[in-house]
């Protein structure tokens, strides 16, 4: 993991998962007020390193009915906080935000938000290998190809 005072920039593809009533506008923030790496409604969007990694990162939230396009798009920043290989970053926080204490995923977020970071890589929680982005800023993701509808294996 990289200081979070040493940030990195990052162009590049990267995959995104979204509601199909989304679809047209794959670049709008979550609309959950908290997640993995946002609280108290901060501006996120998650994405993956890879078409794969995004079928990966959503298959905890496929039970829901909701029908999803993956989305090709590009992520574009010149301050990038890397915490890939942070095994603390990459925990189930859901259960813990449940039980009322807040997700220490957020520590790593709200450090690099503080530093400047425009987004933030971590690492895939079940697949190490594959790696995520959450961009903490509009106008860091463009798309730059029709969805496709996501069928889950």
């Amino acid at each position: 993991m990289q200081p979070l005072n040493q940030l990195s920039s990052f162009s590049g593809p990267v995959w995104r998962l979204i509601s199909v009533h989304y679809a047209a506008t794959p670049e709008i923030p979550v609309t959950s007020p908290e997640g993995r790496f946002h609280h108290d409604g901060e501006f996120a969007i998650y994405a993956s390193l890879s078409a794969e990694g995004a079928g990966v990162a959503i298959r905890r939230y496929l039970g829901d009915g909701v029908s999803r396009v993956l989305v090709p798009m590009r992520l574009e920043a010149d301050r990038v906080a890397d915490i890939r290989g942070t095994p603390e970053a990459s925990i189930v926080w859901q259960d813990i935000r449940e039980s009322g204490l807040p997700s220490p995923t957020w520590v790593f977020s709200d450090a690099a938000r503080q530093a400047g970071a425009q987004a933030m890589l971590y690492s895939s929680r079940s697949r190490p290998e594959l790696s995520h982005v959450v961009a903490f800023e509009p106008g860091l993701l463009s798309k730059t190809g029709a969805g496709e509808p996501f069928v889950a294996l």
